[in-house]
């Protein structure tokens, strides 16, 4: 899956953001990616609370999960895709708390998310 690597390039990122991600964001985000409908998705917890980091599965409770193919979130973290679009034309699903599923940008992302 495309988004495996993804989430790879973006772990030092984040983790070099340490400190100001914590003071961007303050939560900690589920990605559920899925290769085709109906599949079962994996998952990655995106902690921007207590330990910023990334871990593949869903790891310790979260503010909101994001549900969305692995092609969308692609497009998601290189910028071809904006998040609020993918909202609306049901391309990216979210659960759990809206405020804190609004502070999770593109820029959060590194400039050079490429595959």
């Amino acid at each position: 899956m495309k988004a495996d690597r993804l989430f790879d390039n973006m772990r030092p990122y984040l983790e070099k953001m340490g400190d100001e991600a914590k003071k961007k964001v303050g939560f900690t985000y589920a990605f559920e990616v899925w290769k085709s409908k109906g599949d079962t998705p994996l998952v990655w917890t995106v902690n921007l609370k207590d330990k910023v980091g990334i871990e593949k599965g869903k790891t310790g409770s979260v503010d909101a999960t994001f549900n969305l193919s692995d092609d969308d979130a692609v497009s998601l973290f290189n910028g071809s895709l904006n998040p609020q679009t993918a909202f609306m034309q049901g391309k990216l699903k979210i659960k759990g708390n809206m405020q804190a599923a609004m502070k999770f940008t593109p820029d959060l992302f590194p400039k050079d998310a490429k595959l």
